[in-house]
């Protein structure tokens, strides 16, 4: 029994000489590793402000870094957003508006606003884009010369105010001036594309218009210039067609009532979405031998 119990004291002894050494060496390992993780959070903060400090010099890293990190940001929003929400933000355009043709007929004078809608419903065309292109004849007529309801009829007739229409001979928009021949006009609109801008095209229209008036010495000898009959011995009525349009419009601007369809030569005010050009317009039916459209291209137009 004695040499058991002493057995069981060596082995008690054995057991917490171990435990205790254990313990002294978890303690040690807990220390170094608890040591090392401050020295290492120190060495990784000294490195952070390294980084910062020498950020902060380079203006140029800077900004790379706030726009991969913005671009970073945009595309994590872009991936949690709707598709739709996405496409729309794509496609917006908020200064849109800016290079639109168009203004309130409200802001018009009264004179103005009714030449507007009358031509509007005649056309049937938008109020708005007409009522900036009356505005617009007014502004030229003054500063050229020519009566604005003088303008706004060739443009009626050339091309119904469809801004992108064509002749078979090249004339181009509004007015169906020859771009191709009046170039030059168009270089203070920045090229010939100016074409197809209404107010450009109207403006550089209006100038042709002044040119053969003042060529011609009087306002139907120079429409006849302008349509490119000048020295044929007709124009196929285009004239007349002008003069007439013009006088529905000074009625109209008088405050006078005139039927939407009043005729001006045409058998019906024809429509925005089929223009023709004074070189395309059909012969009166009466006329058997209509003149070819070739031979109707003049060298101002």
């Amino acid at each position: 029994m004695p040499m058991i119990r002493q057995f069981l004291l060596k082995a008690r002894q054995v057991c917490d000489s171990c435990t205790q050494s254990a313990g002294v060496f978890l303690r040690d390992v807990g220390s170094g590793m608890l040591e090392v993780s401050h020295n290492t959070l120190a060495l990784l903060g000294l490195i952070a402000v390294a980084l910062l400090i020498f950020v902060a010099g380079r203006p140029e890293l800077r900004q790379s870094l706030e726009d991969n990190a913005l671009t970073w940001l945009q595309a994590r929003q872009e991936a949690r957003a709707d598709p739709a929400d996405v496409l729309a933000n794509d496609l917006s355009e908020p200064d849109a508006i800016a290079r639109v043709t168009a203004s309130n007929p409200k802001d018009l004078t009264h004179k103005q606003a009714a030449v507007a809608l009358w031509l509007s419903k005649r056309y049937r065309v938008a109020a708005e884009p007409v009522s900036r292109l009356v505005v617009e004849a007014w502004q030229v007529g003054a500063k050229a010369g020519l009566d604005p309801t003088l303008i706004l009829a060739i443009m009626a007739v050339e091309s119904s105010f469809n801004p992108f229409a064509q002749s078979a001979v090249g004339a181009q928009g509004l007015m169906q001036v020859m771009t191709h021949v009046h170039d030059n006009k168009y270089e203070q609109f920045g090229g010939t594309m100016a074409a197809f801008d209404p107010v450009s095209n109207l403006r550089v229209g209006a100038q042709v218009l002044k040119e053969c008036i003042s060529r011609a010495g009087g306002i139907e000898a120079g429409l006849r210039l302008y349509v490119g009959a000048g020295n044929l011995s007709g124009d196929d009525g285009y004239a007349l067609k002008v003069l007439t349009e013009q006088s529905h419009l000074l009625a109209v601007a008088a405050g006078k009532l005139v039927a939407f369809n009043a005729p001006n030569g045409l058998a019906s005010p024809p429509s925005a979405l089929s223009p023709r050009g004074p070189s395309e317009s059909p012969e009166p039916a009466t006329d058997a031998n209509p003149t070819p459209t070739s031979e109707k291209v003049a060298s101002l137009r």
